[in-house]
């Protein structure tokens, strides 16, 4: 998630969890650790895959984090000693931000490594966009309640625990729409005789309501956008490339292997600038994505750019109006 969110999950952890003992401090602390598993994106790997697939793997790691947080709660007692009898909640004030921190990252279309270095594979549930306001107002508006509020009672702490409620049931919330939405994509695909394919359901930017169903196959992949307000449980699905051939006599090379692991095969091949390029699938939509890389030079598979180049984001504000304006209007 976008780190406005994670800092203001991470403060309305803290002062859920000390508040009350003791006061601004635990929001401060909760935010610092709702951020500090993001930190890892100021760390350079070596190249721009190493970079984009390690990220989220061993700073978001539950075992990692666990091992993190007695560091960090030392720390803590060191700046405010007059708090050494609660060292126990201070412990629980940390690994629950850090949890909390990766846990709403597993509900992005990229996902986590939680269970790093056991397992490798990220958990993405794929049910909210990385910014999504409905999910981060409330809590805002409680974090901010508990801060300008007088501590002499509580009505600033209950503010805040309203705001993590409601931002949790709004996350439960889009796991039932996700559920819906696979059920209307499976039955598309069927209908339209489109089989032996992995299928991703993700929410559209900002919201909940408008998902984008992509579906891939060996040479090609499918891509439409269903409203949950649509009147018709069907969704027009387009055709397009993947254009993998290009890949052939590159495709034992490490950066396309690891694309190709880390997208969960939800990528397609191109061509820019005279190189051979891969494009992950799954942030954005027909033609404008967010994450692709050089892997290979036209015509000389074996000459790779050294070090293998992310190539800028393919970006179109406009699709932002369409996206609002799909939500209520099949036909748009």
């Amino acid at each position: 998630m976008d780190t406005v969110t994670q800092i203001a999950l991470g403060a309305a952890v803290g002062e859920a969890t000390l508040g009350r003992r003791v006061g601004n401090r635990a929001i401060l602390w909760g935010a610092v650790c709702g951020t500090l598993p993001d930190l890892d994106v100021f760390v350079p790997l070596g190249d721009a895959v190493r970079d984009f697939t390690y990220h989220r793997s061993a700073s978001h790691s539950l075992f990692m984090l666990a091992a993190l947080t007695p560091l960090v709660v030392w720390l803590i007692l060191k700046l405010h000693p007059q708090t050494v009898d609660l060292r126990r909640r201070w412990y629980m004030l940390v690994y629950l931000a850090f949890v909390t921190h990766v846990l709403l990252d597993s509900f992005t279309v990229y996902g986590t490594q939680i269970f790093w270095p056991i397992v490798m594979t990220p958990v993405a549930l794929s049910t909210i966009f990385i910014i999504d306001p409905l999910y981060t107002l409330p809590l805002l508006v409680g974090v901010i309640a508990a801060l300008v509020m007088s501590r002499d009672t509580t009505r600033g702490h209950r503010w805040n625990q309203i705001g993590l409620v409601l931002s949790s049931l709004y996350l439960t919330w889009t796991l039932a729409a996700k559920l819906l939405v696979e059920d209307v994509a499976n039955t598309t695909l069927n209908r339209q005789g489109i089989d032996q394919v992995r299928v991703l359901t993700t929410p559209a930017p900002f919201n909940s309501l408008l998902w984008r169903v992509l579906a891939v196959d060996s040479d090609s992949y499918y891509e439409g956008f269903y409203s949950l307000l649509d009147p018709q449980e069907e969704i027009r699905l387009v055709r397009h490339r993947r254009r993998t051939e290009l890949l052939e006599g590159l495709s034992e090379s490490w950066p396309v292997q690891r694309l190709a692991w880390f997208t969960k095969g939800f990528y397609a091949a191109g061509v820019t600038d005279g190189a051979v390029s891969v494009t992950d699938l799954r942030m954005g939509a027909t033609p404008s994505y967010v994450f692709r890389f050089k892997v290979g030079a036209i015509g000389n598979p074996h000459a790779r750019p050294a070090p293998v180049e992310r190539l800028p984001a393919q970006r179109d504000v406009s699709i932002l109006r369409w996206v609002w304006r799909r939500i209520w209007d099949p036909d748009a």
